[in-house]
């Protein structure tokens, strides 16, 4: 079986990993699989549906994160979702949040492995990309792992044969989203036993992942790395990606070329009427720990400046920048 090599990603998170996000990320690697922020089918069959699926032609390899649990309408989205031109076609069964357990998707539908099961077969049926899932290693407080087997068993027997979990519970009552990345335990160890139990598939790990040498570390025994908020807040850990991924690494761009690169695509966006502040706010943790990171970051989230929605909101935070050392 000859999978496709998703050793390093970054994880879809709403809010955060739009389409402006992930071309801010390609240009710092070019290897590293992006996936889009979910987005459900009532989003795709019932609203602007060219809107959500419009991603940028340098995105790839790009994966499409969908939310929802009636298969026609996964399978009518998977069409859709690959004449778009994606790589990869991901169901969410991990996010906790009471919104999305109101629509009877997201992790709540662990507990139903043969609808899941239902929902890949005709999202496979309907479409060639690899279908994959992403989910939590089980629900509320119950640390049994009989739910968990039972569910990737039933899964793959769909025809999935790429998870991404999530090492933590997902607690469906009592905690919010954000709770929910934090408090349950993080527990590797769960996602050590599921490789092990069912070494033909693959397993992508997710949750607390931060540094390139915990990255390394896990690859030792699991076949890809997921990383989430630190890939936000700390956008160049994102730099060294290529490398681990085994990839011939490019000439290292510093920071300010990044921003340059990515001049011609804000001032395109600009045009089409999209804000700066929509277009530059994944960049606001691009000099994360740097000599005057923090001045960067008043400016380019300073409300007053955004205000004039231009290019020179980006020039006077690098400005501040240039006062000090090159990065």
């Amino acid at each position: 079986m000859t999978f496709k090599p998703r050793t390093l990603s970054v994880a879809p998170m709403i809010d955060w990993t739009d389409r402006h996000c992930r071309r801010f990320h390609r240009a710092i690697t070019q290897h590293t699989w992006l996936y889009t922020e979910m987005i459900t089918t009532g989003a795709l069959v019932f609203g602007d549906r060219k809107r959500f699926l419009a991603f940028h032609e340098k995105e790839h390899p790009v994966a499409f994160q969908i939310g929802g649990s009636d298969p026609a309408h996964l399978a009518a989205c998977a069409k859709w979702i690959e004449e778009a031109g994606y790589d990869e076609l991901n169901l969410n069964v991990g996010c906790p949040s009471e919104r999305v357990q109101k629509g009877a998707f997201g992790a709540c539908l662990m507990a139903e492995p043969d609808l899941v099961a239902d929902c890949v077969k005709a999202m496979r049926d309907a479409c060639s990309l690899d279908v994959t899932v992403k989910h939590r290693i089980g629900l509320d407080y119950d640390e049994s792992e009989g739910m968990l087997y039972e569910f990737v068993g039933k899964v793959s027997e769909a025809g999935c044969e790429t998870f991404i979990v999530h090492a933590r519970n997902a607690v469906l009552k009592g905690l919010s989203p954000k709770e929910n990345r934090d408090i349950p335990p993080l527990r590797y160890e769960v996602v050590k036993s599921l490789k092990q139990h069912f070494p033909h598939l693959q397993f992508i790990l997710n949750g607390g992942i931060k540094t390139i040498e915990e990255i390394q570390g896990h690859l030792q025994w699991v076949d890809g790395c997921m990383i989430g908020r630190e890939a936000y807040s700390n956008p160049w850990l994102l730099a060294g990606f290529d490398e681990v991924i085994g990839k011939k690494p490019a000439p290292v761009k510093t920071r300010f070329e990044i921003i340059d690169e990515l001049h011609a695509y804000a001032n395109q966006e600009l045009a089409r009427g999209e804000s700066i502040r929509n277009i530059t706010k994944s960049w606001l943790g691009l000099f994360h720990g740097q000599p005057g990171g923090r001045l960067y970051r008043q400016v380019l989230s300073d409300s007053a400046l955004l205000k004039a929605n231009n290019w020179q909101v980006v020039e006077d935070a690098l400005a501040k920048m240039a006062k000090h050392a090159p990065v």
